[in-house]
């Protein structure tokens, strides 16, 4: 089985501990990360991670596994759906 099918089979999970420690599961990719932020791609859609002081413990692409540490803010997701056409087509369906 390749990487991306055994990306895909895997479930989706996000734990965090005392806004402190964030491990997250079936991420693809991290696409930029500094102190304050951190997106990721993920079976499920954008991530981005929002806090200060944020730093990437471990990063395994072949088990799609990100562990963050840090103060965290936020947690989001993005589907990016960019075939929708845009903002007014979403609200005119």
């Amino acid at each position: 089985m390749d990487d991306k099918k055994l990306q895909s089979s895997l479930p989706h999970n996000l734990v965090l501990e005392d806004r402190k420690f964030l491990t997250v599961s079936s991420v693809k990719e991290v696409d930029s990360f500094d102190e304050q932020n951190i997106v990721a791609f993920t079976s499920l859609g954008e991530l981005t991670i929002s806090g200060s002081g944020l730093h990437i413990n471990r990063f395994s692409t072949e088990e799609g596994e990100l562990a963050v540490e840090g103060k965290i803010n936020s947690v989001s997701y993005s589907d990016n759906v960019e075939s929708t056409g845009g903002f007014f087509s979403r609200i005119f369906r």
